[in-house]
């Protein structure tokens, strides 16, 4: 039997066919559901995880009549996506998601059902001003949240941050449950101030290259006391008046950027944060190493820190496939 995984974002999708836990083949499309929202339509998405599915098909040799079971999970499941599904309300874990799957019929896309995996969200019954910022969700996270527990045998509790175009930090309890969920949009930012803000030119719409702890820790510094807006100018102060390189302009106004993430971590009500909480790094190398020297100097955290690096890859097809199996829809003897 084989699986096939499809993780859909919002602006690409992803699809796995795996054999038992190894992935045997692998097809990408850069479509996802900023296309939907877009267009008002839903023909570009659909194509998209169409032609990604044959493709992966035919490069693993799937044929017609191979057994075959279809997972999918992330902004699929969403109202811009294919299928919608309800978020499940934390606390959750993998027995919550495998009891809230759900299957359809997709004929557009393929020929056999495909098992949906909800999204989770934060548990705030009555939304208001005052609670707004206790409320978050999530749709794909949850996935790679059950695969790094399951893949690493990482046992909470502890913060699990996902650096990215939107940052996502979990809060997960001793039994690997999702309790609460965070997103900052911190990877646009720093794409829009980069290239589209008076500090392109300072920065030559360059991103940093490699780390320079001391210079991002001050643009850290910075940020805290005098806030984003002012540390952000002071980039252009920097390119004017000192001989600083761009890499180490690009680290001032990292530092900035990700320590307003650092902040929230600390002080948001929806993960509610303790110093000792382990801490748990995922990601790009310069972010990963980037977050991981803020936390490190922050006297705020106590616990231990971990990095995890891209080695470790399809980490949402490896927790649907985790999350199949709670279901029953999969079983191992049957991957053999």
């Amino acid at each position: 039997m084989y699986a096939i995984t499809i993780d859909t974002g919002t602006t690409n999708t992803r699809v796995n066919v795996w054999r038992g836990n190894e992935v045997v083949a692998e097809a990408f499309q850069p479509v996802g559901v900023r296309d939907t929202a877009i267009t008002g339509s839903r023909q570009k998405l659909t194509q998209g995880v169409k032609t990604a599915i044959e493709e992966a098909m035919r490069t693993a040799n799937v044929k017609t009549g191979d057994s075959v079971v279809i997972l999918a999970s992330g902004m699929i499941t969403s109202n811009v996506g294919l299928y919608e599904i309800p978020h499940v309300p934390a606390p959750a874990g993998i027995q919550e998601l495998a009891a809230a799957m759900v299957k359809a019929e997709l004929p557009e896309i393929i020929d056999q059902p495909i098992w949906f995996v909800p999204g989770v969200k934060n548990n705030v019954p009555d939304l208001n001003l005052d609670t707004c910022e206790t409320m978050d969700i999530m749709r794909g996270e949850e996935v790679e949240v059950v695969g790094i527990t399951q893949k690493l045998q990482l046992e909470g509790p502890a913060v699990l941050i996902l650096p990215g175009s939107h940052s996502k930090i979990v809060r997960i309890d001793g039994d690997n449950r999702i309790t609460g969920c965070m997103t900052t949009i911190a990877g646009e930012l720093l794409d829009v101030i980069t290239k589209q803000t008076i500090l392109a030119n300072a920065l030559q719409s360059s991103f940093a290259g490699e780390l320079e702890e001391a210079v991002l820790l001050k643009g850290a510094a910075y940020a805290e006391k005098v806030g984003l807006g002012r540390t952000c100018f002071t980039v252009r102060i920097l390119d004017m008046f000192s001989d600083l390189s761009i890499n180490e302009k690009a680290n001032f106004l990292l530092g900035a950027v990700l320590q307003a993430d650092i902040l929230a971590v600390k002080n948001s009500g929806a993960l509610n944060v303790t110093p000792l909480l382990p801490v748990v790094v995922f990601g790009k190398e310069l972010l990963r190493e980037a977050l991981i020297a803020l936390i490190k100097h922050d006297p705020f955290f106590t616990g231990p820190v971990h990095s995890v690096g891209n080695e470790h890859k399809a980490l949402a097809g490896f927790g649907a496939l985790a999350i199949a199996r709670e279901r029953g829809i999969l079983h191992n003897a049957q991957m053999a």
